[in-house]
């Protein structure tokens, strides 16, 4: 049978493909990339920005553990759940109106952030914020596919958006070290509103309007039924990262689930679904899917134990901790960018083939870490070639979900896209993490001295965050015993992933074989 070729979809792809050939984007599009980079690089310094600021925040209002944790959680959870509305809503409405106001309603959020009173107050502005974030990242993406017609430069666009997410990230710390150590812990927020300015009085100027044509009216139904799919998947397999298998996260998921299969039988009912359920019958779309996902599960739990071992097992600072990430994220920006540029002489499939075996070779240099602080170095030289195949898979994955789809439906694959990297990195911190915990609660519990008292016993058998918090109360090599017992976990944890990937690198290679460095498929049969 053939594979791509029989989709419904390829005749207007080759279609749009051919149309666009010589419209090559000219300096108002790369100014206008350059534009969408801000709001790109905000939401991913939003991310982690707050986790520095959260201790003297916490303090000032008062807030209790859960509602510590819901600060910082609200945000993700938000974008998460409403992405693929706002996606499609762009499409429906127009993609720079869209942009434009949820960037309004972040800068609203920002400013009731900043100035909350309240832990209360807080946790509903971080909502809003996660609401308004997911309005501009599906935005900002069907943007650029409206902006660079030509394939080899939409690649390398795309390439450049998806590094940018990832450098927000990874300046987080660093920014939030530096704000914190002569301002408030509110001026964390206020970091999104000369940017929010920027883009309100440049967007409509530089960027072009889209709306996708014939375009039915909203289905609410549909809205509300993936809401009630996503928001509890989320919630519990964050549940799952904090607290292992438990009744309530076992129970959102299931419900999740079950809310996601009566979403997909509407969908196969409307005549203007929220998701067009055709866009799966690409294998380029389908498979680059696989490959954010999986991709996504290992660095997200890898850059979470990452983080832990320079904390907790090296001994450094969160700012100096955040530094060492900088060359991680230099090596994303750099495979984020030469990726697509590889592509134009190498199939896509090899080239993210070869990326992510470079992954592999990072995550097998992770298991020679131990307890001892003397890694630094190799955990930073490991997490870079992980984040080399990151930096691939963000660039080429994304273009070929967006490239697949029709212009029209952009928006909505942009967001199917950035959903499933979102459950990604969250199935990751949950999988990952917990298989660590897991084995450090396992080598602690005959460590633990039964005549330690009983809130140290705990503190102990939780965590090594938990263990190194009562650290000075502790009998001399308790400590060590558990940063090993962590490092056990972790080593492990770094084996299985590497294990993974280089079955996605497998997959990568012979499923996208077909996609020519032109970006049109050949004839494949099997």
């Amino acid at each position: 049978m053939t594979a791509l070729n029989d989709s419904p979809l390829v005749p207007e792809i080759r279609q749009a493909r051919s149309d666009s050939v010589e419209r090559r984007a000219g300096a108002r599009e790369w100014i206008g990339l350059a534009l969408l980079a801000l709001p790109t690089i905000l939401l991913g310094l939003d991310l982690t920005l707050l986790h520095l600021a959260l201790p003297a925040l916490s303090v000032d209002l008062r807030a209790t553990s859960a509602q510590a944790l819901w600060i910082v959680d609200a945000y993700g959870f938000m974008i998460a759940g409403f992405l693929i509305t706002m996606g499609t809503l762009g499409d429906r409405i127009g993609r720079r109106k869209l942009l434009m106001v949820g960037a309004a309603a972040f800068g609203v959020a920002s400013l009731m952030a900043a100035y909350s009173t309240s832990a209360t107050i807080l946790i509903a502005a971080r909502a809003v914020l996660g609401v308004a974030g997911a309005t501009l990242m599906p935005s900002t993406l069907a943007l650029i596919s409206n902006m660079f017609n030509h394939p080899h430069q939409r690649a390398l666009a795309i390439g450049v958006w998806a590094t940018m997410f990832a450098l927000g990230m990874a300046a987080g710390p660093v920014v939030g070290g530096i704000l914190l150590a002569h301002y408030w812990w509110g001026a964390a927020f206020l970091v999104a509103l000369p940017v929010v300015g920027l883009l309100l009085v440049a967007a409509p100027f530089l960027l072009p309007e889209y709306r996708a044509p014939q375009q039915g009216r909203l289905d609410l139904s549909s809205v509300v039924l993936s809401l009630l799919a996503l928001l509890p998947i989320v919630y519990g397999i964050k549940q799952l990262a904090k607290d292992g298998i438990v009744a309530n996260a076992t129970l959102a998921i299931v419900t999740g689930v079950a809310f996601m299969l009566l979403f997909i039988r509407r969908q196969r009912r409307l005549s203007s679904p929220l998701i067009d359920l055709d866009l799966f019958s690409s294998r380029a779309f389908s498979v680059a899917l696989v490959v954010l996902l999986v991709g996504l599960i290992g660095v997200g739990g890898t850059m979470l134990l990452v983080n832990q071992y320079l904390q907790l097992v090296a001994g450094l600072s969160p700012l100096a901790a955040g530094l060492w990430m900088g060359p991680p994220a230099l090596a994303m920006l750099v495979a984020g960018i030469t990726a697509p540029l590889l592509a134009r002489k190498i199939r896509p499939g090899y080239v993210i083939a070869g990326a992510l075996g470079l992954s592999v070779v990072g995550y097998l240099m992770l298991t020679q870490l131990d307890h001892t602080p003397r890694g630094i170095g190799l955990a930073t030289a490991s997490f870079s070639l992980v984040y080399l195949g990151l930096g691939t898979i963000a660039a080429l994955g994304t273009d070929l979900v967006v490239g697949t789809a029709p212009g029209e439906k952009a928006g909505s694959a942009s967001a199917i896209s950035e959903t499933v990297q979102e459950l990604g990195l969250a199935v990751g911190i949950a999988t990952l993490g917990s298989l660590t915990t897991a084995i450090y609660r396992t080598r602690m519990t005959d460590q633990v001295n039964a005549f330690l008292a009983q809130d140290i016993q705990r503190a102990v058998l939780d965590s090594l965050a938990g263990a190194k918090t009562v650290s000075q109360e502790l009998p001399a090599g308790v400590l060590e015993q558990a940063q090993a017992a962590f490092m056990t976990g972790f080593n492990l944890a770094a084996v299985t992933s590497a294990i993974c990937i280089a079955v996605l690198a497998a997959l990568a290679a012979i499923t996208l074989r077909h996609i020519g460095v032109d970006g049109d498929t050949d004839e494949v049969t099997s």
